[in-house]
């Protein structure tokens, strides 16, 4: 005897059950970002972003364990947004000598911080205590320092310092954010452009050590 045929799946409104859940999925998404932009990561709590989405409790747990979850997903959203936008901006000058690539990279950033603060608030805002955005901060820190060596690995030297300069291009990439951090703050008093150029003297001053010439 044959199988039956599957049952139809229901459908709501012309749309599937799977549907109706990755939508509701990204209006919670969508209201934790504006929450987080707007008051920081500890102003996300389920309840505020339900209220927000116009969704109920049940539907929070659809989509996420808990709120650690949500930020762990937002956050991840955010960083491959702008590894992707820094790769963008180093995509034109390939052929480019390294230190036209790594301004570049450091102008998209700096400007992409200075011009959309809230939306830099969730990768370059403050994480202390979220033991999941502090674990994500390191993993991503650690992440830009592979992607820096891969991307400068043409052009160093044949008997390049290996350890040398991992650590070079951590304490780079660390400072970095740190700079970013006191700049935000108003720590560091200096325009887009004047912020841009401190960070390449340094990386000027580091490059020769590792770097053909």
């Amino acid at each position: 005897m044959e199988n039956p045929l599957p049952a139809p799946r229901r459908r709501y409104g012309g749309k599937s059950a799977e549907q109706r859940r990755a939508e509701r999925r990204e209006a919670l998404l969508t209201a934790a970002v504006e929450i987080w932009q707007e008051s920081g990561w500890a102003a996300v709590t389920m309840r505020g972003v339900c209220a927000r989405a116009g969704l109920t409790d049940r539907y929070f747990y659809e989509s996420f364990a808990d709120r650690d979850a949500l930020l762990a997903t937002i956050w991840e959203q955010m960083r491959d947004e702008t590894l992707e936008m820094l790769l963008a901006a180093i995509l034109p000058h390939a052929d480019a000598p390294p230190l036209d690539q790594l301004r570049a990279a450091v102008h998209a950033v700096v400007h992409h911080i200075g011009d959309e603060p809230q939306r830099a608030q969730i990768v370059f805002g403050d994480h202390a205590g979220s033991a999941v955005l502090e674990q994500r901060r390191r993993e991503t820190i650690q992440m830009t320092v592979r992607l820096m060596i891969d991307l400068a690995r043409p052009y160093l030297r044949e008997d390049v310092d290996e350890v040398g300069f991992q650590v070079t291009v951590l304490t780079g990439i660390g400072g970095f954010v740190e700079t970013i951090h006191a700049w935000r703050a108003g720590v560091v008093e200096a325009g887009t452009d004047e912020l841009v150029e401190h960070l390449m003297t340094i990386g000027a001053g580091l490059a020769p050590r590792f770097v053909r010439d």
